[in-house]
């Protein structure tokens, strides 16, 4: 259940106490330490001596419990909640999945709850630990560092759903893949896997404007400098580009769809166009040899000796006609 425990003094890990309940003291008693706690997929009995030793709000574990949150920030009286959401692009089977990091942060600690396979921590952690002077200030770089290192992965999940989107409109544009019938179903499965990208990017939007400052949200959040603002702010405009991207490739998709339903339209009225000239053609012999074919003894040439192979000229002559007059408007 806890994947990783560790005391963090001016920067640096240190040896601390086994005891997460002794380290978190001894982090509270030196002033300038930390306690960060990793945690995965925990059940509510696992969790429970997490939540109780640092006095987190029920509400937010029930929601780092539950998972399936949107991204946000919620501030409580003891903590700092923050839901986000890292995204995994399959480039096999064109599918974005998402994961959820729940970020509690307070007074000398950091409790993070990790459900899913997309979250960066283990990564965030060494490039932490590898970084003293970014480290040493405290539970805001360790929150400032996971939310960069999501929206940095955001941006190339990005890049990737547009290089597979540019192959996917060649194809519908291609002469033989505009026509496929699962060319319909592929360009609505690639909207939905913007959707469910979207869905772990938009709503993060509003936590980062808190977490910078900007806009209406001018005041300070509990237990985060207001030094690190600017970070956030740095983050919070490549969301912005993320954002941004991410709208366009589904207004774009929309508009493949569009164009490829059109297209099938198209294709439908020129088979339709071709079928009636064909039928058209076949009428024109079939009127006639169903008209002598009513055996009237009073038909004009009906006796004749050539009648037989002057109408099976007409018959061509008709025929030629209708061909070219076609073929010279698109038809054929």
């Amino acid at each position: 259940m806890i994947v990783d425990c560790g005391i963090y003094r001016d920067g640096r890990r240190t040896e601390g106490p086994a005891d997460f309940s002794d380290a978190l003291a001894e982090a509270r008693a030196e002033g300038h330490s930390f306690v960060w706690i990793g945690l995965y997929e925990p059940t509510e009995d696992e969790f429970e001596r997490v939540s109780a030793e640092f006095g987190l709000h029920p509400l937010a574990v029930e929601d780092a419990l539950k998972a399936h949150q949107r991204p946000k920030l919620e501030v409580y009286d003891d903590s700092v909640f923050v839901v986000l959401k890292p995204v995994v692009y399959e480039t096999d089977s064109d599918r974005v999945s998402s994961g959820e990091v729940m970020l509690f942060m307070g007074d000398s600690f950091v409790v993070t709850v990790r459900h899913g396979e997309g979250a960066p921590l283990k990564v965030v952690r060494k490039r932490l630990e590898a970084d003293p002077d970014v480290l040493r200030h405290g539970p805001t770089a360790v929150l400032y560092s996971i939310a960069d290192a999501t929206v940095d992965h955001y941006l190339e999940v990005a890049t990737e759903l547009q290089t597979d989107m540019e192959g996917l409109e060649a194809e519908v544009f291609s002469p033989e893949g505009g026509g496929s019938r699962n060319t319909a179903s592929r360009i609505y499965t690639f909207k939905r896997q913007i959707l469910e990208f979207r869905r772990a990017t938009g709503p993060l939007m509003l936590p980062l404007a808190r977490l910078s400052g900007t806009g209406q949200y001018v005041g300070s959040v509990p237990f985060v400098n207001d030094s690190a603002r600017p970070f956030f702010r740095d983050v919070s405009d490549h969301l912005l580009r993320v954002n941004e991207s991410v709208d366009a490739l589904d207004r774009l998709v929309s508009d493949i769809l569009a164009a490829h339903l059109a297209q099938m339209g198209v294709r439908q009225n020129d088979d339709m166009r071709k079928i009636s000239a064909y039928a058209a053609m076949a009428a024109v012999p079939t009127l006639i040899a169903g008209i002598y074919g009513m055996n009237f003894d009073h038909m004009p040439e009906l006796h004749w000796t050539w009648s037989y192979p002057i109408v099976i000229l007409g018959m061509l002559c008709l025929e030629l006609l209708l061909f070219r007059t076609f073929k010279r408007r698109g038809w054929l």
